[in-house]
């Protein structure tokens, strides 16, 4: 299905190429008989018609995507672990932007682009798949994912196999979409043909007729079909919240420290990284109760001749979730300061730690669907 939505979407594009008056056949530009001009103004509406479809397309796409990894990362430890993965992803987004925009620039055709979107479609689907098998490019990261239910991860890995949960949904609405899918090729394709023997041969009326209900009948038909499944996937069991399920409260003390800093004192943490490119995390907040509420917080790297270098200047914070990659490797010291404190200590609840570089190495995997 996922295959066939990419399939719809470079078919109108296709046919919009088509439909841009640069593209009309010579004399169907200049308009040169009343003929000529309702034509036009024919193909100017169909132009408008698709160029809705294919925004809707779109939007869908972008929030089906959504949709499924937000609802994963609500599984998730809701602390710096989650961040990085969703940094992550929001990386590979940009680079995958960047190779799009590079392929267009060199001139390819549609079809060239579609190929590429397509293939990064499947990157995205091994990326969620790894999650769940703890390989390629959040292999490291799935060793930190303490607390998150096994079922989950089993979900992510088997969501697009053959025999997964997307099978059903496939079976029973599948063929429905492969008819829209047949139906946009042949416009595509009439078109083209008309478009080849334009200059010889004006378009018959009769021939421009059947090419407007088509259009009419399959934007009016794909829209629906989107609408109508946007509805399934959104009321689909298997894609239901952590908060949905109950499994939230499990998670809130995992790997998680408290202690009472006393007024005038610090409390200091020490991270050995062994290896640039490695993230330096924390999450930390005052418990309820505490009478003032904010706290210093620092981040220094530490050299082996006792030099210290500011990371992250002092600040003062109720709360705080962060992380940065280091390009040094060595000792990182995090510093939680109630020094200015002359009466109040602070209750202070933080998890930190010092997570290896994340490899961005994936494997070929099978293209079906």
């Amino acid at each position: 299905m996922d295959e066939n939505m990419w399939r719809n979407r470079e078919h109108i594009e296709e046919i919009l190429f088509l439909l841009e008056k640069s593209h009309w056949p010579r004399t169907l530009q200049q308009k040169a008989t009343p003929e000529d001009a309702s034509t036009a103004a024919v193909l100017e509406d169909l132009e408008a018609i698709l160029r809705q479809t294919l925004n809707t397309l779109e939007q869908f796409q972008l929030k089906n995507a959504d949709n499924v990894f937000n609802t994963v990362m609500t599984y998730m430890p809701q602390d710096f672990r989650g961040s990085l993965i969703r940094q992550q992803k929001e990386r590979s987004e940009r680079n995958r932007k960047a190779e799009v925009d590079a392929l267009i620039k060199s001139g390819a055709t549609i079809h060239d682009r579609y190929a590429l979107l397509w293939k990064q479609q499947m990157e995205r689907r091994r990326q969620l798949a790894q999650l769940g098998s703890a390989a390629g490019v959040f292999k490291t990261l799935v060793k930190y994912l303490v607390g998150v239910p096994q079922v989950l991860l089993d979900f992510i890995k088997q969501i697009n196999d053959d025999e997964g949960p997307m099978e059903e949904q496939r079976s029973r609405y599948g063929p429905s979409l492969y008819s829209l899918t047949k139906m946009v090729v042949l416009i595509h394709l009439v078109l083209l043909l008309s478009w080849s023997r334009f200059d010889g041969r004006k378009l018959p009326k009769n021939q421009l007729s059947v090419i407007q209900q088509a259009v009419q009948v399959y934007t009016s038909e794909f829209e629906k079909f989107l609408k109508f499944i946007s509805e399934v996937f959104a009321n689909s069991p298997f894609l239901i919240s952590a908060e949905e399920a109950g499994a939230v409260e499990s998670r809130k003390n995992d790997e998680y420290k408290e202690i009472v800093i006393l007024p005038g004192k610090t409390h200091e943490v020490n991270l050995t990284v062994d290896s640039v490119n490695s993230y330096i995390a924390w999450d930390f907040s005052l418990i309820q109760g505490t009478l003032s509420q904010d706290i210093g917080f620092r981040v220094e790297y530490v050299s082996t001749s006792g030099e210290v270098t500011m990371i992250l200047p002092y600040r003062r914070y109720e709360s705080d979730q962060g992380n940065f990659c280091t390009i040094l490797a060595g000792s990182y010291k995090l510093v939680w300061d109630n020094s200015y404190s002359t009466f109040f200590k602070k209750s202070l609840r933080y998890k930190v730690d010092a997570i290896p570089p994340v490899s961005e190495t994936t494997e070929p995997v099978a293209e079906s669907e």
